[in-house]
């Protein structure tokens, strides 16, 4: 500032100047706008030095004025060169004293000077347009949430485009910049423009292939879209690629610019970043691998100074992965042998191993890297482990490492037991001999006597009771037996482990317990069910949690089944059909739990239960959002917009604290009377409700046995036993439709054969026992019956098992001999028949119909509309474009029945994305079907395809398809198709059904629990006229 002063005595007397020649000219002289046009100018020298706001309010005057005398006198095509001075100044008073009428003035002065014909070269149009952008972004950033902010965004968006058309690239980055800004900090507005902004940048690095700006701008809107959106791998792989791209070609330049560095530094920081993400979430060891190279990358990057803030951040979510992957793999750090690694330096190696307390933290790593290339090897099956000298090394080395005092040990203090114990079991495995096991488990006891702490004991229980459990099975020695038990206590119990390895720790202890007949398997059953809820649950969103249980789904389907298997083993039945109910639909349970009913509640506190319900609707709020709410930068914390590393933090906060107060609020209701058992898992005696209006059956498959249970409402469960080979001639019936669907079309004469032939082999699997049993029980022929099935069965067309052995010659199907429906579970099934609302639910009345459809590429959906159309009913129809997604959730609510004639789609690997497709490309996905709550509604017909088909690789056990949606959000009957329709009698089908439920006289039966029988007589008649077995086994009836 020193420095500064002699000139700033200057611009003073050049200030003093002009004012006393402005002074003593008219206001209206030809030359005042000249004289004031350079006062305003040593005005904002003066202030760019002194920082004074007097300087800068006075240098706006003088341009305002300035503005007015050019618009009345004869240099008016100067005047649009003012007014961009003037606004620039207006936005730069506002940047530096939050006057808010600036930014407001600033926009609308730039969007007058748009619309003049421009002829001045500062002031051409693609300038103009660029700093209105600039300003609106600004301006949006002043304000609260409202509309205004949503048309700035809009108006910001679309001037982008204009600039990108005029070519004009450097403004047009410039622009985008600001608009990436505005909607990174206005999460309300995210969704709504991500998409149109990925789209236009797509086409944009297109047409400049070489923009690094362009490149960087699309790879950070994805990134954010991957943190919202369900963490879609689709928008990682192309973020990723984006901003190596933008990397690549900024490092490519000859000299770099600040601008250049800032590219590179936050490209690598959001591939760290979401890298991290996507490894948290998902788990994949893949994952976890790319996640640490991409946060070593940052650090080693010759772009990133030494003093960079964020360095320190990396570095701990580098020390996080590491330790993530020794937990999960017991493996340190190295994915493949090192090839430099010579086994010629074995002997010097073994050789300079130290004296025990004699360890350094340079003769550690001279040991580390070579000792985690052997684990690598040993991962990999390399041959290298059955070498003497190495086995030798290892052996002093722990040995050495076993009698080191000091527990203040470098990174890995485990790895020198964990790597011989590996080589000692990969001994065992190649020659057999239980002496290597043995010393395997001498070893890893010798590693827990040592003082290492967390994660270093973890790694060592984990091991032992690995070689322990080879051991117990090879041997069957009670002592390992005890002696597992008590490590599996140890390590279940342990709450700084990860819950995921705990789970999969208490299952294994579940397991062995059930093989050896332990008293503890209860209790290891109890504890794996508890410990997946509290690990599935984390999860904030159903997403996120269908992700986590596709990850360990092996894990949870067995953990249920056998659980049950067990129980029925030991005579608990109704303990079993507890578990199955348990075990099964935990995603569907949870959203059920959301929407409980308060009404007792309700009559004893009526405060409380009112605040369960805002909780409980809070907390479904965040479980079925798709833009995860909450995942934004802390207050106070620095990066340009591309979040911190922990933006899933928030989330889970959000969410943990909600789950925390309702569990406050559940133990504060199960206080009061009569309400002790207020959401508690139900019991037998309320699950067997489910059979009031005819039994129900229940299928379990696992390894140790498979059962056939069938529940009645005033007698005991029927317990019917299976061959030994049951379960995996169930897993291979599943495979074999799945296959045969895959490879001929359904229309085929190969794929009927191949039907044929699944159903029959089905009846003879479960069909034949389920009829002798049900005629043993006297249940009449042509009464209702339900299906509750698991695992494969979720699959397999029950309804259609046969054909029969019959004395007449024939052909009789399990569906002509009862009225089957299906239910994913039994807790579904007792909600659905309870009080369908306000809108005429169990009455007599005929109901109201609304009609959804989308005839445009459906050959057969135009006769389908006429039948629907022209019933005794009252039909709302919404066709074509009337039917959004809006309009036909909100016309959900005001009928009672609903038919779909449209295509149904299932996204591979994401079955909350299973739809039904609207007009124009529009859905109306499961999770908008879960969001809706239509208490009123009773009966859909979901004509289209893949409507009661769970996605591949989405679990069995959950029932996430559409038709069981439909359940979820109020209807309590539906009708779905278990694979892709045929067009041919479908139109026939629906017009029987139609006419058969609108007609039959059952008094007292509300018309939507007539829809199975009705479905059942519409079979019939469509398989009299000669249908294909895939024509009418296809359609499948859920709910009451």
């Amino acid at each position: 500032m020193e420095a500064e002063k002699p000139f700033l005595s200057k611009i003073e007397e050049e200030i003093d100047t002009h004012q006393i020649v402005l002074s003593s000219l008219p206001r209206f002289h030809p030359r005042r706008a000249e004289f004031l046009k350079k006062l305003a100018m040593w005005r904002f020298e003066h202030f760019k030095i002194s920082a004074s706001r007097g300087q800068l309010d006075q240098s706006i005057l003088h341009w305002t004025e300035i503005i007015l005398l050019l618009r009345s006198g004869p240099t008016l095509a100067t005047a649009p060169s003012a007014l961009r001075i003037l606004a620039i100044r207006l936005r730069l008073r506002w940047q530096r004293f939050n006057q808010p009428d600036d930014i407001k003035n600033c926009v609308n002065y730039h969007r007058y000077l748009r619309d003049q014909r421009l002829q001045d070269v500062y002031t051409s149009h693609d300038i103009i347009t660029s700093d209105l952008v600039r300003a609106l972004g600004e301006q949006v950033e002043s304000q609260s949430r409202s509309d205004n902010i949503m048309e700035n965004i809009k108006e910001m968006m679309i001037l982008c485009l204009e600039l990108l058309n005029s070519d004009n690239l450097p403004l047009a980055t410039g622009a985008f910049a600001s608009l990436i800004e505005v909607i990174a900090k206005c999460h309300y507005a995210r969704r709504e423009f991500q998409d149109k902004g990925i789209e236009c940048l797509r086409e944009a690095t297109i047409r400049f292939p070489s923009s690094r700006h362009l490149l960087y701008f699309l790879g950070r809107l994805l990134v954010m879209r991957f943190y919202e959106n369900g963490f879609a791998n689709d928008d990682y792989s192309e973020a990723i690629a984006s901003l190596n791209r933008a990397i690549t070609l900024a490092s490519d330049l000859p000299e770099d610019t600040e601008i250049d560095r800032l590219i590179v530094q936050g490209s690598l920081w959001m591939i760290a970043s979401a890298s991290f993400i996507r490894s948290t979430i998902f788990g994949h060891p893949e994952y976890l691998e790319e996640a640490i190279h991409h946060n070593r990358r940052y650090l080693s990057s010759s772009w990133v100074p030494l003093d960079d803030p964020r360095r320190v951040e990396v570095s701990r979510t580098l020390a996080v992965l590491v330790d993530r992957r020794i937990l999960f793999t017991s493996y340190p750090g190295f994915s493949d042998p090192d090839p430099s690694f010579d086994l010629s330096t074995l002997s010097s190696l073994t050789e300079s191993i130290p004296e025990p307390n004699s360890w350094t933290s340079d003769q550690w790593n001279r040991h580390y890297q070579p000792l985690g290339s052997i684990y690598a090897a040993i991962v990999n099956g390399s041959e290298i482990v059955e070498n003497e000298e190495i086995l030798k090394y290892c052996r002093k080395l722990a040995d050495s490492r076993r009698r080191v005092s000091s527990s203040n040990l470098p990174l890995g203090p485990s790895l020198p037991f964990l790597t011989l114990s590996k080589i000692l079991v990969h001994a065992f495995k190649s020659t057999d001999k239980i002496e290597y096991l043995d010393e395997s488990i001498a070893v890893l006891r010798d590693g827990l006597k040592t003082r290492y702490k967390w994660p270093a004991q973890q790694l060592l229980i984990n091991s032992l009771i690995s070689s322990l459990t080879s051991r117990l099975y090879r041997l069957e020695r009670r002592e390992d037996l005890k002696d597992l038990m008590q490590l599996f206590v140890k390590a279940v119990d342990d709450t700084s482990m990860m819950k995921l390895m705990r789970f999969d720790l208490s299952r294994a202890w579940a397991k062995t317990a059930h093989v050896f007949n332990h008293p503890s398997v209860t209790t290891a059953y109890e504890k794996a069910f508890s410990l997946l809820q509290d690990y599935l649950f984390y999860s904030p969103t159903l997403e996120t949690q269908h992700s986590r249980l596709v990850s360990m789904h092996v894990f949870v389907g067995d953990l249920t089944s056998e659980y049950a298997s067990y129980q029925v083993d030991t005579g608990q039945l109704n303990r079993a059909i507890e578990t199955l109910e348990r075990g099964r639909a935990l995603l569907w349970s949870e959203m059920r739990s959301f929407r409980t009913s308060t009404d007792r509640l309700a009559a004893v506190d009526l405060a409380l239960a009112e605040e369960f319900v805002a909780i409980n609707s809070k907390l479904e709020q965040v479980t079925t959002s798709i833009v995860p709410y909450g995942i934004t930068q802390r207050e106070g914390s620095g990066g340009e917009g591309s979040g911190r590393l922990d933006s899933f933090g928030p989330l889970v906060e959000k969410r943990q604290k909600l789950v925390d107060d309702r569990e406050k609020l559940i133990s504060r209701i199960r206080a009061l009377p009569d309400l002790d058992n207020f959401l508690k898992p139900p019991s037998f005696d309320a699950l067997r409700s489910a059979a009031l209006r005819g039994p129900v059956i229940i299928t379990n498959s696992c390894k140790f046995r498979s059962d056939i249970l069938i529940l009645f409402h005033n007698s005991p469960p029927s317990l019917i036993t299976t061959a030994d080979d049951f379960h995996d001639r169930a897993l291979q019936l599943g495979d074999r439709l799945v296959k045969d669907r895959k490879k001929y079309s359904l229309e085929s004469k190969q794929y009927q054969k191949a039907l044929r032939s699944v159903l029959k082999d089905l009846y003879e699997l479960v069909g034949r026992s389920v009829v002798e049993e049900f005629r043993k029980m006297k249940i009449e022929e042509q009464s209702r019956v339900w299906w509750c099935p698991t695992s494969v069965f979720c699959h397999l067309p029950l309804h259609a098992m046969g054909p029969i052995p019959s004395d007449d010659g024939v052909k009789r199907y399990f569906s002509d001999l009862y009225i089957s429906s299906y239910t994913p579970t039994l807790s579904a099934l007792i909600e659905s028949r309870k009080s369908a609302g306000s809108l005429g639910g169990q009455s007599s009345s005929k109901p109201s119909i609304l009609l959804v459809a989308q005839p445009e590429s459906l050959r057969y959906a135009i006769p389908e509309i006429w039948t629907i159309q022209r019933l005794d009913a009252t039909v709302t129809s919404l066709i074509s474009k009337e039917a959004t997604p809006r309009s036909v959730v909100e016309s959900l609510r005001n009928h009672q029945f609903s038919h779909f004639v449209c295509h149904g789609s299932l996204e591979r690997g994401k079955p909350l994305d299973a739809s039904l497709r609207l007009y124009e490309g529009e859905s109306l996905t499961l999770l908008d079907i879960v969001r809706s709550q239509l208490p009123s509604a009773e009966f859909a017909f979901l004509s289209a395809c893949h409507t009661a088909e769970l996605t591949e690789e989405s679990i069995d056990d959950e029932a996430l398809h559409l038709a069981a949606a439909m359940q979820y959000c109020g209807f309590r009957s539906v009708v779905g198709t278990m694979w892709a329709t045929v067009d041919q009698g479908g139109q026939t089908l629906i017009k029987d059904f139609y006419k058969i439920l609108l007609s039959s006289d059952e008094p007292g039966v509300p018309y939507h629990e007539r829809s199975a029988r009705a479905l059942w007589d519409a079979v019939r008649n469509l398989r009299r006229e000669g249908a294909s077995l895939e024509q009418w086994v296809n359609y499948v009836h859920y709910g009451a």
